[in-house]
């Protein structure tokens, strides 16, 4: 796939996965910020984001988790 977990590929990944038992986490991955930047509306919560160019660090686009899957439901 290409472009940002959006909240309509969330949804649709979810359902995809809706029977397996193992937990769901959403990531995006860009090059670099800049790349990352005209996609900013778009992302959906409860998503993260790795940066290439700044493999030590991950945006965590706001959740009741962070860096874990949800359970189901949630």
């Amino acid at each position: 796939m290409h472009g940002p977990v959006n909240v309509l590929r969330h949804n649709q990944l979810k359902d995809l996965f809706v029977g397996s038992t193992a937990g769901l986490v959403f990531v995006t991955a860009f090059l670099h910020r800049a790349a990352m930047r005209g996609y900013l509306p778009e992302i959906a919560w409860e998503t993260e984001v790795r940066i290439a160019d700044a493999p030590e660090h991950l945006v965590h686009f706001n959740g009741e988790r962070f860096l874990g899957p949800y359970e189901r439901g949630e």
